[in-house]
């Protein structure tokens, strides 16, 4: 079963990612992060205690609809399940309160993102089901197989997609050549023509 623990641990590493950095005063930062339809996502944020600072939190997706709210955050969860393939963005904005002002120390600020088969509870999904640990390792590594074929397909469909664009784009391009060569000999067999009867005129030429 060991081996099965470790195959799990370095295969779904990519879906958590959790990071730490420094929040100064009316400074707003965001993490984003792209995921899949019908994704689990879970999230974890503390901050370090700040007097006379106040810290929003949102969580937005691609077209600013908020997924999760949470004014003067200190510590907390949230969770969503997200509707198509998107861009979901973690923001932070510091700000002074009670009208205090001057310099003021950075929040040190810690989330971590889990999405797909690391944001899945297998303990409580092991008690529920009242499954044994070799069951739960083998669920997971069902669920992680799963999420490695939509994956598959998704990057499939996106080079589909990809193929297209440029098989189209080549056959513009082609249209827009050859249109330009026929405009420029176009042009050329006018420009000779008019010479021809502007030489005439000028009896330059019989």
């Amino acid at each position: 079963m060991e081996w099965l623990r470790i195959l799990l641990l370095l295969t779904i590493a990519s879906s958590a990612l959790g990071i730490s950095f420094h929040l100064p005063v009316g400074v707003k930062k965001c993490l984003r992060e792209e995921v899949h339809r019908d994704v689990l996502v879970v999230g974890e944020f503390h901050l370090s205690e700040a007097p006379m600072q106040k810290t929003d939190l949102k969580v937005l997706d691609s077209e600013n609809h908020i997924l999760y709210s949470k004014e003067n955050a200190l510590k907390g969860k949230f969770a969503f399940t997200t509707d198509n393939y998107d861009m979901f963005e973690v923001c932070l904005e510091s700000e002074m309160t009670g009208g205090a002002h001057g310099h003021a120390a950075d929040r040190e600020v810690t989330v971590v993102l889990k999405h797909g088969v690391e944001a899945k509870n297998y303990a409580e999904l092991g008690k529920a089901e009242k499954l044994k640990p070799l069951e739960i390792e083998l669920r997971k590594l069902e669920d992680l197989s799963e999420s490695i074929v939509k994956d598959f397909a998704y990057m499939r469909s996106r080079e589909e997609e990809m193929r297209d664009t440029n098989e189209s784009t080549n056959t513009r391009v082609l249209y827009f050549s050859i249109f330009s060569m026929l405009v420029l000999l176009g042009l050329a067999v006018w420009q000779v023509f008019y010479l021809r009867r502007y030489f005439k005129a000028k009896k330059l030429i019989e």
